[in-house]
């Protein structure tokens, strides 16, 4: 019949999956090492950020030089008829003390600026964070414009009271 043996045909058999399986291992093997040199990229990138040398002192340093200024009490009445008022004790977040020898002389029209503006508000415009938040933007905006050239970088709420 055939000249080829049971143990040639074992032989033959045995091979083909060996060739079979040596691609899928070199195709595996390779995508874990191309996985494992790419999480090592982005580990090392993420560790690095911020590469000029610019490390976490220099964000401190700049904090250190701020400066905050105090305002004055500001009562008023709001906007609704039933004798209710706000009473509001704030503070202004500067770069450093130059800025608020800049400011002091501008006053009188950042306090304007706020009475004009506080006086037309509504008890309902004052509620939840979104109003405070809403507040706290728009007094920002008028003192930035009272005092120009000069900035003011945030506004800090000591005391909010609405009765």
């Amino acid at each position: 019949m055939s000249d080829v043996t049971e143990t040639e045909v074992n032989a033959t058999s045995d091979a083909a999956p060996a060739k079979k399986g040596l691609p899928k291992m070199v195709l595996i093997g390779g995508g874990a090492v191309v996985l494992l040199l790419v999480a090592g990229a982005g580990g090392w990138f993420l560790t690095q950020s911020g590469g000029d040398g610019a490390g976490h002192g220099s964000e401190i340093e700049v904090a250190a030089e701020t400066a905050f200024y105090d305002l004055p009490d500001i009562m008023v009445n709001l906007n609704g008829g039933a004798g209710e008022f706000l009473r509001l004790r704030t503070a202004l977040e500067v770069r450093d003390e130059a800025m608020i020898e800049l400011i002091e002389p501008r006053m009188p029209r950042v306090l304007d600026a706020f009475q004009v503006y506080l006086r037309e508000l509504r008890p309902s415009d004052l509620e939840g964070s979104a109003g405070l938040y809403r507040l706290k933007e728009e007094l920002l905006r008028r003192v930035n414009l009272a005092v120009y050239p000069a900035s003011v970088d945030n506004i800090l709420f000591k005391e909010i009271l609405v009765q």
